[in-house]
């Protein structure tokens, strides 16, 4: 499988606010199946279209772990209608930002409405690995990065680490690695 080629800190793509999409078209089947297979490729559990370049409001997500069957979910339009106050905290990575994993909290339940790829309206409440996965992807639809919900000095640091690594023409390959254990908390690359 070879899906497109992601896009890395510190490209000023990943801080756009991508677009909403109008229909579920032939357009969008086929970005769906790149996201996938780009997101499979990189061994991650969460798309969304900036991070292939294309400013569009759609999310893949796949939480199964290596030996079980896929359980792909496509959220187009995806909205946060209800976010529980109580938090949880995960050590979070992003397949834009390789190799880089940071502790962030988030609410630990949260609703989200979308379409599916049929262009039907779903709601979905989640928990755990996927209220974590869901508000991640979304963050990214509306230009926002997990390193935007830690410290300053940090997010600084990792900045200018990228921002020299893509002036040296150096940017960080992501690791090739099958997937992992979902199952157990551990750094998420989303």
């Amino acid at each position: 499988m070879a899906g497109a080629p992601l896009v890395y800190l510190p490209d000023p793509k990943l801080r756009l606010v991508s677009a909403e999409v109008s229909s579920s078209d032939a357009d969008v089947k086929a970005l769906v199946k790149t996201m996938y297979e780009t997101m499979y490729d990189a061994s991650g559990i969460g798309l969304a279209a900036i991070q292939i370049g294309v400013p569009k409001r759609v999310v893949t997500i796949d939480l199964a772990g290596k030996d079980e069957e896929p359980q792909p979910l496509t959220l187009i339009n995806p909205e946060i209608v209800s976010a529980s106050e109580a938090l949880q905290s995960y050590e979070e990575g992003c397949l834009s930002i390789p190799e880089y994993y940071e502790e962030v909290e988030r609410p630990a339940e949260v609703t989200v409405r979308y379409l599916d790829e049929t262009g039907a309206v779903r709601e979905l409440s989640a928990d755990g690995l996927l209220a974590v996965c869901v508000q991640h992807e979304i963050d990214h639809l509306n230009g926002v990065l997990f390193i935007d919900h830690i410290s300053r000095l940090k997010r600084d640091r990792v900045v200018k680490k990228f921002e020299k690594a893509r002036a040296l023409g150096e940017l960080p390959s992501f690791p090739r690695r099958e997937k992992r254990d979902r199952k157990e908390p551990e750094p998420v690359e989303v």
